[in-house]
């Protein structure tokens, strides 16, 4: 696969995305999927931010998720906890 972009992931809000963890799957969904700024001279891609959430009781570790999604397909994406919602939990990731 390409280096992923925000481009990848800005028509995916509101979208479910499949983690597989153990022997089960986990879903997560993208909630928000932003740029962080311009690319750096040299730099190879903008800078960008994806939020989801996971609606389970159990805070879930960061680390990285392998992630099925139909249009992005199948990537790894390394997933850090940052917030509790009412919803249930949000996990940040940043690409830059």
């Amino acid at each position: 696969m390409d280096l992923l972009t925000l481009d990848h992931f800005a028509g995916c809000v509101n979208e479910t995305f499949h983690a597989a963890l153990n022997d089960g799957d986990i879903e997560f969904v993208l909630v928000e999927a932003r740029s962080i700024g311009a690319a750096a001279p040299g730099q190879a891609r903008a800078p960008f931010s994806l939020l989801f959430r996971n609606g389970a009781a159990l805070l879930f570790p960061q680390q990285i998720y392998r992630m099925r999604h139909p249009r992005v397909g199948d990537v790894g994406i390394f997933l850090v906890p940052i917030a509790r919602e009412r919803e249930g939990f949000l996990y940040q990731a940043i690409f830059n």
